[in-house]
């Protein structure tokens, strides 16, 4: 199951912003407008991680997090406009386990976010499946037809990324990003040999293809072309 994560924010376009950008990501995202609902829903649906606006209607974005402190070891992300020294201490002596000022970029939170559920969970395994394909995250380990497919950490990684975005065309900016850290340029054609070496891999023994190019786009995982 994938991380659930609970946004407690009352500005609508930065809400909206938050749920499209991290349900992208494969997350499942509830929200809430004011400080009391937010606190409600975090003891109702346990999230694995809660991003609480600090200026909030009913209760301020600083007692949510002291009273969800006091309850549990959620990780928290504080976000605000409010940006001196003092005001970071006090975010973060109430209980919050990061602190980003607005306005933020998109790419920047959603980096804290895999950080954060990374330090809070380094045990947390999955076993991610699609069509006859699995892929077991602690072990790093894929499997087809009871057939286990040796992986290269890159490729994992590449593997890893589809599966958690199935059906999704996945552009190679985005995948040069996520896998490599860094954008090769259009010229580079890495990406191409290392998609080259997974088919080889997951259709070792005649099985259908399961990642498809998407010319001029990049590629996508589904089952029919």
């Amino acid at each position: 199951m994938n991380e659930r994560i609970l946004i407690i924010e009352d500005d609508e376009a930065i809400l909206r912003i938050l749920r499209r950008g991290l349900a992208y990501e494969g997350y499942q995202v509830d929200t809430a407008v004011d400080g009391p609902t937010g606190l409600g829903l975090a003891r109702d649906t346990h999230p694995d991680l809660v991003i609480l606006d600090w200026m909030l209607p009913g209760m301020d974005g600083l007692e949510v997090c002291r009273r969800l402190r006091t309850g549990g070891s959620t990780p928290i992300m504080m976000l605000t406009a409010k940006d001196t020294l003092q005001d970071r201490v006090q975010g973060l002596d109430a209980g919050a386990d990061d602190y980003l000022v607005k306005p933020f970029e998109l790419d920047e939170l959603l980096a804290r976010t895999r950080a954060l559920l990374r330090r809070t969970q380094p045990e947390r395994t999955q076993v991610l499946t699609f069509a006859d394909l699995t892929l077991d995250t602690g072990t790093r380990q894929a499997i087809r037809k009871g057939r286990i497919i040796s992986l290269t950490a890159k490729e994992y990684e590449l593997l890893e990324l589809f599966m958690r975005h199935p059906r999704q065309v996945l552009t190679r900016e985005m995948i040069f990003d996520r896998v490599w850290g860094y954008d090769f340029g259009g010229e580079s054609n890495v990406l191409d040999v290392y998609i080259r070496y997974l088919r080889q891999k997951l259709e070792d023994e005649g099985e259908m293809r399961l990642l498809h190019t998407v010319r001029g786009v990049g590629y996508v995982l589904r089952e029919n072309p």
